[in-house]
């Protein structure tokens, strides 16, 4: 019953919205969809926004499962055109908070403690809501200041019901509209639900969140904040609470004399050497997640929260990545193309000269101006608009890399206008590849095997024993199998020639049966009846040998 409301309540928006009008108008889906929704009084209204801007406002109905998706697929700029991924852009994670009585039961329910057998003082109204948790101050001693995030409650079976829904529905939309097949919507909506089914669970995000606390241990770049370990179920987390200015108040962080240029830097800084260095990134670096620290206004220091979603890639993906930047920034466009196509991004029927001269004409007007005036926003939006046309598919883990990428560039250029990525970003990378496959890399390879081989030193020339011992042993195998071929050969040769003998035979004693039955000699009769047998006999067992 609960599913059936669930499907009417999103028709319903459907049919507000007239969201079939986002369908294109020769697909035979359109017409079965816009029927269905005409059944709806609201679809008899007529539309006064634009499509995409009306999917923005369907999803923001319908709740947090299709804002996430709407989220997400904004950055999928490699799926949509530009204005429907500016207008997902804008949708907003805030929904109103649930009541902190039940807040209270979840945290006792999860440390079976009552709530002050936990904190010292804990303040029942929220901090701030959000679509999957919400969270409370609150102080575990006098002067211990936490942060308690808990998870709504009985939001898991929505969310499931919401997902399979979504599923459906792209199955759908894909068998009535085949060219949409191009898009590996599918693909999409499992990479969604892994992300969003993860953030359910707040142990993984502190995992997430301890890691790169590791990483960033004793570093003036970025400060991550501690967490409760004996405070932690998938329900509930515990964190040390942080202080700081919003990224996104640039006039605040001027007040405390923060150098935005050395900020702006330092945030580049920051992403390089999480991709490539640590191999580990904070793949949802909006302002909502990045503050700074302003004890110290000469050395400005970042605050990173909400490490639910962490991006990373394997050895091969690093060194792929590293070498199309390096292309991109030394504008070649044929090794760029053929990196792209090497990935298996490209399909096999596309000309490689071909997406070579449409990737030089997207990227050579912006890339002709003055470093400082160069964006990597425009760039990724025209080589996305690229892509469309020439069927590039991007691994999930790239897109994430790509949207923390526009997230950094456009906190950056907020901060300090003349930002320069590609002065800071190339002796990184160049220094990074260097180090991956040049004598360095070499050396530290070495030295790690070095152990295993010494360790196996003593067995090799029992090894080596045993290896010539088995090259000899096939040998001899393979020389007797060839003998005994040739030998079956010989014989097969042999029983070919006799059953041709049978025949020929065979045939000739039933022509001579023939022609003596055409005698009138007496004599040669009384042989045709056995010759005939015989010449039977010879071609009868031929035929059954074959």
């Amino acid at each position: 019953m609960k599913l059936f409301f669930r499907v009417f309540k999103i028709l319903s928006v459907f049919a507000q919205y007239r969201l079939d009008d986002c369908l294109p108008a020769t697909s035979a889906g359109k017409k079965w969809l816009s029927a269905l929704l005409y059944c709806f009084p609201a679809r008899w209204r007529s539309a006064t926004t634009a499509p995409h801007t009306r999917l923005r406002l369907t999803c923001e109905a319908l709740g947090p499962v299709f804002i996430k998706m709407g989220q997400m697929l904004s950055t999928r700029q490699d799926l949509l055109a530009d204005d429907w991924a500016a207008d997902l852009a804008l949708l907003q994670d805030r929904v109103p908070p649930f009541p902190s009585e039940q807040a209270v039961k979840i945290i006792e329910r999860e440390f079976n403690k009552p709530l002050n057998e936990i904190f010292y003082e804990f303040d029942r109204q929220p901090l701030a809501s959000a679509s999957v948790a919400q969270v409370h101050s609150a102080k575990l001693s006098p002067t211990e200041e936490v942060v308690v995030k808990v998870i709504r409650p009985d939001i898991l079976p929505v969310i499931q019901c919401d997902l399979a829904l979504i599923a459906t529905g792209i199955r759908w939309l894909e068998s009535w509209i085949p060219e949409l097949r191009r898009l590996h919507l599918g693909r999409v909506v499992d990479d969604y639900k892994t992300t969003l089914l993860a953030e359910l669970d707040l142990t993984h995000e502190a995992s997430n969140t301890q890691q790169m606390r590791r990483n960033f241990t004793d570093s003036p770049l970025l400060y991550v904040p501690h967490v409760y370990d004996q405070w932690l179920t998938p329900q509930v987390m515990v964190i040390e609470r942080i202080y700081g200015v919003p990224v996104s108040q640039v006039e605040t962080l001027k007040h405390h004399g923060i150098s935005l240029q050395q900020l702006a830097e330092r945030g580049l800084e920051i992403f390089f050497t999480q991709v490539f260095h640590d191999n580990f990134f904070h793949a949802d670096m909006h302002p909502g997640n990045v503050y700074v620290s302003v004890k110290d206004p000469q050395n400005p220091q970042y605050i990173a929260l909400d490490c639910a979603i962490i991006g990373s890639l394997s050895k091969t993906e690093q060194l792929l990545l590293a070498k199309q930047l390096l292309a991109l920034m030394q504008q070649d466009y044929e090794l760029l193309a053929e990196l792209l196509m090497q990935a298996g991004w490209v399909p096999t029927h596309i000309r490689p000269h071909e997406f070579a001269l449409a990737l030089r004409s997207v990227c050579q007007p912006l890339l002709d101006k003055p470093l400082d005036q160069i964006e990597f926003g425009p760039i990724l939006a025209r080589l996305f608009k690229t892509a469309r046309a020439f069927e590039v598919q991007a691994l999930p883990q790239f897109v994430l890399l790509e949207k923390t990428l526009l997230h950094v560039e456009g906190l950056g250029r907020q901060l300090y206008p003349q930002l320069d990525i590609w002065r800071i970003g190339r002796p990184l990378l160049e220094r990074w590849i260097k180090a991956q496959i040049g004598p360095e890399a070499l050396i530290k390879t070495l030295k790690r095997q070095l152990p295993f081989w010494l360790e196996q030193l003593p067995q090799i020339p029992q090894l080596a024993y045993d290896a010539l011992q088995q090259v000899k042993t096939q040998r001899q195998l393979a020389l007797q199998q060839s003998y005994e071929l040739i030998t079956m050969q010989h014989r097969l040769a042999q029983q070919q020639r006799k059953d041709s003998v049978s025949l020929i035979l065979g045939v000739a004693a039933l022509l001579a049966a023939m022609v003596a039955g055409q005698l009138a000699d007496h004599a040669f009769l009384q042989y045709s009846e056995l010759l005939g047998g015989v010449g039977l006999a010879l071609i009868t067992l031929r035929l059954l040998k074959r």
